[in-house]
C-alpha cells in the first residue's frame, strides 16, 4: 500500500482536539490494533487512532480486555504508529497498569517514549482523579473512560449498560466533572443512554466521544474490526457494519484451497520463468548426475 506523499495529511493536535468542543467538529476515532489497519485509519481520514486493550480479544483471542498487558500494548502501539505516522495515536492503559501514581506514571512514560503515542487513557472518574491529575501535572496529555469500564466489568456483573437511573446517571455525571478537573483533554463515554451522554456532554467544557452513547457527543468512536466486519465473535448493537471483510476473505481463501486442489494455481502468470537455453544446460547436468 503506498503513500502519496502530497496526499499526507497533517496529524491532529491536543488543542484541535480540545478545541473541536467549541468548533462543533465531530472527531472520529477508531480502535486499531496493528500496522495495516492503522494504515486503513490513516488513509480513511480518522482523525484519531486509538490502540485500545481490546486487541487482547481481537488479536488475541481472549475472552476480554484483562489479559492485556504493557508489553503487548506498546508492541502493538509501535506498530500503529509506523502504520500511521500523520495520525494522533492515542494508547489505552491496561488492567492495573495505573493503580498506583508511581506505576501510573512510568507505564505512561512507555507509551509516550517506547510507543510514540501522543498520548494515554486510563479508566475512571472520580476514584481515579488524583491518578489522572499525576499524569497531567507530569505534562503527560490524558484522556479517560466513564461508563462501562470493561477494566471493572466484573463489579458490574458483565456487560451492562450504566447511567439508566437518575442517581447512576448523576454518578457519571460526577466523574466527568472529576475528569475534566484532573486536566483531561477528553473523556469517553461507553454504554451509556444517548440523552444522558448528551445532557453530560453539555455541562462540560472538554469534548466527549462515544461508543454506544447516542449522537450527543462531541466525537465517536468504534473498534475498527468491529465497523470493517473483521471480528464476528460477537456485535454490540452499537457497532455499525460497514464492510464485510472477513466473508470476503473467507471467500477469497475457499477460492485459493480450491484452485490448489485442483492444479490451477500457480498458472504460468503467477510463475517465474527461466531461460529455455539454461534450463536445457541444467537438464544436461541433472542426467550426468545421475549416471555417476
Amino acid at each position: 500500500m503506498e503513500r502519496d506523499s502530497k496526499l499526507e495529511k497533517q496529524k491532529r493536535t491536543i488543542t484541535e482536539i480540545r478545541d473541536s468542543k467549541k468548533t462543533g467538529e465531530k472527531m472520529v476515532y477508531m480502535s486499531v490494533p496493528d500496522y495495516t489497519s492503522a494504515q486503513w485509519a490513516e488513509l480513511g481520514g480518522v482523525d484519531v487512532a486509538v490502540v485500545g486493550d481490546s486487541l487482547a480479544m481481537i488479536a488475541h483471542g481472549h475472552p476480554n480486555t484483562i489479559p492485556a498487558t504493557m508489553d503487548m500494548m506498546v508492541m502493538h502501539s509501535q506498530a500503529v504508529r509506523r502504520g500511521a505516522p500523520n495520525t494522533f495515536v492515542l494508547g489505552c492503559m491496561p488492567y492495573q497498569s495505573y493503580n498506583t501514581e508511581e506505576r501510573a506514571l512510568i507505564n505512561a512514560t512507555r507509551f509516550m517514549q517506547d510507543a510514540g503515542s501522543d498520548a494515554v487513557k486510563p479508566q475512571g472518574g472520580k476514584s481515579q482523579a488524583h491518578i489522572l491529575k499525576a499524569l497531567v501535572d507530569a505534562g503527560i496529555p490524558t484522556a479517560s473512560h466513564i461508563g462501562l469500564t470493561p477494566h471493572t466489568v466484573a463489579m458490574f456483573g458483565g456487560f451492562k449498560i450504566q447511567g439508566r437511573t437518575a442517581e447512576a446517571a448523576m454518578i457519571i455525571l460526577e466523574d466527568a466533572l472529576a475528569i475534566q478537573d484532573a486536566g483531561c483533554f477528553m473523556l469517553e463515554f461507553e454504554a451509556v443512554p444517548g440523552k444522558i451522554a448528551a445532557l453530560i456532554s453539555q455541562q462540560l467544557d472538554i469534548p466527549t466521544i462515544g461508543i454506544g452513547a447516542g449522537i450527543g457527543t462531541d466525537g465517536q468512536i468504534l473498534l475498527g474490526y468491529d465497523l470493517l466486519g473483521v471480528f464476528t465473535d460477537f456485535r454490540p448493537k452499537f457497532t455499525k457494519r460497514y464492510a464485510k471483510l472477513t466473508e470476503i476473505a473467507v471467500g477469497g481463501i475457499q477460492q485459493y484451497v480450491s484452485d490448489v486442489k485442483n492444479g490451477t494455481f500457480p498458472d504460468n502468470n503467477h510463475t517465474y520463468g527461466v531461460d529455455e537455453a539454461e534450463f536445457e544446460r541444467f537438464t544436461t547436468m541433472v542426467d550426468k548426475r545421475k549416471q555417476i
